[in-house]
């Protein structure tokens, strides 16, 4: 499978001018330039169509149902092609209605409706309590103290085994090889 390649704007802007205002064959261009012709004649064609807005790239575009179920349907009444349907409807790659024709063949209109991205959010945060203006009671003080020094104990008990482990780790390897 070949590597797909993003080519900038400036890059598809000269090849297109070899082609238009130097009169060069568009097969030459793409072999000087190691493109596809078949890229070289997209491009040429929405740039004529659409000018150099054609040419931009338009990455991660969101199209309504409404506008996908159009596409589809003129595909059908007048018979186009993919790559006429992506010119006509300024589409950057058949790809794309290609999916939508799997998905509207497959599950009807409500396979061309927008779906969310990624994995579901599946944590509740809970949220901060609200501090109160009143001031805390003994009790309250006495256990957020106690919370606090159990906290400090916790991690000097953690502090403490690794200081043990590294100590350890050291003994090893310093032990001299007895038989």
């Amino acid at each position: 499978m070949e590597r797909k390649v993003k080519y900038n704007y400036e890059f598809k802007l000269r090849c297109i001018g070899e082609v238009l205002n130097k009169n060069r064959s568009k097969e030459s261009v793409a072999v000087e330039n190691g493109i596809s012709p078949t890229n070289l004649g997209r491009w040429l064609n929405f740039y004529v169509k659409y000018g150099k807005q054609g040419l931009l790239s338009r990455k991660n575009q969101n199209y309504s149902s409404d506008f996908k179920l159009k596409v589809i349907r003129t595909i059908e009444e007048k018979s186009l092609s993919l790559g006429e349907a992506c010119l006509f409807f300024n589409i950057p790659n058949d790809g794309v209605i290609i999916n939508w024709q799997r998905k509207f063949k497959a599950q009807g209109s409500a396979g061309l409706q927008h779906k969310p991205k990624g994995r579901p959010k599946s944590m509740t945060y809970k949220r901060a309590k609200k501090k109160s203006t009143k001031p805390l009671t003994r009790e309250e003080e006495l256990l957020l103290e106690n919370e606090s020094l159990r906290m400090q104990v916790d991690y000097l008990k953690k502090l403490q085994a690794l200081i043990q482990a590294e100590e350890a780790k050291q003994n090893k390897k310093h032990k001299p090889y007895m038989n």
